[in-house]
């Protein structure tokens, strides 16, 4: 049995490969409908000028530049410094930082709305629970959050994307659900879309967004 890498050695790796991928993500994952539907749907939630934290915020398209442009005060964090450079250049008026999800705490501040779009899929099963449950206490009570993630019954398994090795955890549509409603939201809307990539050499996928509520106690 292979020993697990330290947290460091963990995001390092991760890093370093979207780093080797940063220029062509968008190129080659430009069908973003999904995603944007369930930014939308949080967007009619929020007042102008709420707080919105962009977990793994990548090159900054389409997500923190949907989120400025309908007026909302955007903070948004990746542990790629090329995904952080494109982002600071697609979306020059976001608070862009380099940062560890699971390292956030409450020097951020306060949120209105979190969107995680994937970026949860980089962490190994136990970090996403101990994650959701910090998000949790990110966001305002009665705040709002949307999470993305690819369907699949994996926890930290090496997946190649864009001929680059990444590790990639996922769960059944039902688990999934049941974990972010464990961490303390409520699920207010569900998508299941299969999603074709421009390239034939990136498999298809179904892909899960879940739009939710905190609760409050």
């Amino acid at each position: 049995m292979t020993a697990r890498r330290s947290r460091p050695a963990h995001r390092a790796a991760q890093a370093d490969a979207f780093d080797r991928i940063g220029d062509r993500y968008d190129e080659a994952f430009p069908y973003k409908g999904g995603q944007i539907a369930s930014a939308e749907w949080i967007l009619r939630k929020l007042r102008p000028g709420a707080r919105v934290l962009d977990v793994g915020c990548g090159t900054g398209m389409p997500t923190a530049r949907q989120l400025v442009d309908a007026g909302c005060e955007v903070t948004g964090i990746d542990i790629s410094p090329v995904m952080l450079a494109l982002a600071r250049r697609n979306v020059p008026e976001a608070d862009l930082r380099r940062l560890d999800v699971v390292e956030v705490d409450e020097d951020l501040g306060r949120f209105d709305a979190i969107v995680a779009y994937f970026s949860l899929s980089m962490l190994r099963r136990d970090e996403i629970m101990a994650t959701l449950l910090r998000l949790h206490e990110l966001l305002v009570p009665g705040g709002w959050l949307a999470l993305g993630m690819v369907e699949m019954d994996v926890d930290d398994v090496p997946i190649r994307v864009l001929d680059t090795s990444l590790r990639m955890t996922g769960y059944a549509r039902y688990a999934l659900r049941a974990v972010v409603e464990e961490a303390g939201f409520s699920v207010r809307e569900q998508m299941d879309l299969a999603y074709v990539p421009a390239t034939e050499d990136e498999p298809l996928e179904m892909q899960l967004f879940l739009n939710c509520r905190r609760n409050t106690f």
